[in-house]
């Protein structure tokens, strides 16, 4: 190969990898001298107030029966905790209400269990009074033996009825 052949090849080859060549678009170069804006906090603080959402998401709130020895109308210290959450419920939700529902399992005159299903209502309404709820928010309803949530004649079934049930009415 000649030298003017070389050339020209060499000429050939330059002209081919510049008709290769990417264009590169330049981007704008960011301005850090301007101040970052800084976003406006959003609003998380939880002001530890009940609101009606709680009433199905709250661990605490989701309980809402109370169980009694047999013949007794005590509170057991086991449910403090229950009736302090439902005390401070119905602080928080001024306009809220609730009815006590006073069960009794099957031994016994219907008389006297629906008297005892109603002391156990009144006790659970005064230990909520006595935490901060409102006795204008506080029903009491006796059922007796009525309304069992276990029909067999056995210990363990008589403990499930003798309750009182908290239900929001409002």
């Amino acid at each position: 190969m000649n030298n003017p052949t070389r050339i020209l090849l060499a000429v050939a080859l330059a002209a081919s990898l510049a008709a290769c060549k990417k264009e590169v678009k330049e981007t704008p170069v960011a301005n850090n001298d301007q101040p970052v804006k800084e976003q406006p906090p959003v609003n998380t603080v939880d002001d530890g107030k009940f609101s009606r959402e709680d009433l199905n998401s709250d661990p605490c709130l989701r309980q809402r029966v109370v169980y009694f020895d047999f013949d007794r109308a005590d509170i057991k210290a086991e449910a403090e905790a229950i009736l302090t959450c439902h005390a401070k419920f119905l602080q928080d939700v001024p306009d809220s209400a609730m009815s006590l529902e006073g069960h009794a399992d099957e031994r016994g005159t219907q008389e006297y269990n629906l008297g005892l299903g109603e002391r156990r209502g009144n006790a659970v309404s005064q230990a909520l009074q006595a935490k901060g709820g409102s006795a204008a928010q506080i029903t009491v309803v006796s059922f007796g033996e009525e309304r069992p949530t276990c029909a067999d004649s056995t210990e363990d079934c008589w403990g499930k009825n003798r309750r009182v049930e908290i239900v929001y009415t409002k």
